[in-house]
């Protein structure tokens, strides 16, 4: 009768623990389900290799790239609901891949796209020279270095020349050296570039990044607007490509916990500083003139983007990335028109004038 009850007591513990096993199952099926519906298309990784490693800083990393891929496609989507986002996923065979999101021709927006990409191998000769330049020491195991790199990034292009272009980025890097020991960093940024000056929106993009920044360290936002402010500088005009927003790279301390927190708010702050000046403007008027303008400012953009912008050079450089994703950042049109000044006091030259003298927007 003793070994019954033995016998049935683990019987009631097998049955109780199957339920729970169940249960858990459930709740993981639920949460996969809604993730799903919060992504453009499934995860690089895939979701069980996700939440297999759910608590490794890179599985939590890759699952906040896909949230603001997907916060920032539906927050545009919405704002110009004729068009309609191109998901196309794409794989490299050296490891890893992507996924691009691009709206084309809408009626609020030219061209907006947003993209992830969590991409693994080897560092190439000319991309670890690159960063050997920035002062990071990288010791090759026969002259390869392992690496690992994420991130999520946006251009938005809009057709009236009212509502400024908008572009950010926040990734993940991680390198494995001959003793085995990883380095690791994160970077970014989010900035903007209007056609037109509006000191309101100015006002309003810098406090939204400041607010984000202020969470974290009161000393963060003052020197990553700097940094935005030197690093997105076309030498050969003297101007800056807009007026800025936050920017940093390489960074490091205090702790991998504290940056991906300061990251994500960065991240989270995308939407609130920039749809509401979409709402402001999409609907306003617009000359031939100032359509002209706004073209010859994307030139500017094009400009910088192919001959200064290190995400770009760094693309062009890894073997077996993405051309198409990495020219992304493009507008769909732009112009050049040789020795053209606007005229004194005007409109125009007075987006010139901020873009030379950097301004603070928040004091």
């Amino acid at each position: 009768g003793a070994l019954g009850g033995l016998g049935l007591g683990l019987w009631r513990r097998q049955q109780q623990a199957a339920v729970a096993a169940s249960k858990e199952d459930e709740a993981e099926k639920k949460e996969e389900e809604e993730l799903r519906q919060r992504f453009m298309a499934p995860p690089v990784s895939g979701m069980r290799e996700l939440r297999r490693r759910r608590r490794e800083l890179r599985s939590r990393m890759e699952l906040l790239i896909m949230e603001t891929q997907g916060e920032v496609c539906r927050a545009l989507a919405a704002l110009d609901p004729g068009a309609s986002f191109v998901v196309d996923t794409w794989e490299r065979k050296e490891g890893g891949g992507g996924i691009s999101c691009v709206l084309q021709d809408g009626e609020v927006f030219e061209k907006a796209g947003v993209n992830v990409s969590v991409v693994s191998g080897l560092l190439s000769e000319e991309a670890a020279r690159q960063m050997r330049s920035r002062g990071k020491s990288l010791k090759a195991k026969d002259g390869k270095l392992p690496f690992c790199a994420m991130g999520v990034s946006s251009v938005i292009h809009p057709k009236n020349p009212h509502v400024p272009t908008m572009h950010f980025n926040y990734r993940y890097f991680e390198i494995e050296e001959a003793d085995g020991t990883k380095q690791w960093w994160f970077g970014g940024g989010t900035d903007l570039t209007p056609t037109y000056l509006n000191e309101e929106d100015a006002v309003h993009f810098h406090k939204t990044l400041k607010e984000a920044c202020d969470k974290h360290d009161l000393k963060l936002y003052p020197k990553y607007k700097k940094w935005c402010d030197d690093y997105f500088y076309i030498k050969h005009r003297g101007e800056r490509r807009g007026i800025g927003g936050i920017f940093f790279d390489d960074m490091d301390s205090p702790s991998k916990e504290e940056v991906f927190q300061f990251v994500k708010s960065c991240a989270k702050a995308v939407v609130p500083c920039y749809i509401p000046i979409v709402k402001r403007h999409c609907h306003d008027s617009f000359t031939p003139e100032e359509k002209l303008w706004q073209q010859l400012r994307r030139g500017r953009y094009v400009e910088f983007n192919l001959v200064y912008d290190r995400g770009t050079k760094f693309g062009l450089l890894t073997p077996g990335s993405r051309i198409e994703s990495i020219l992304m950042s493009l507008p769909l049109t732009a112009r050049w028109e040789y020795m053209h000044t606007p005229p004194e006091s005007s409109k125009e030259a007075e987006i010139l004038e901020v873009l030379r003298n950097p301004k603070d927007w928040v004091h």
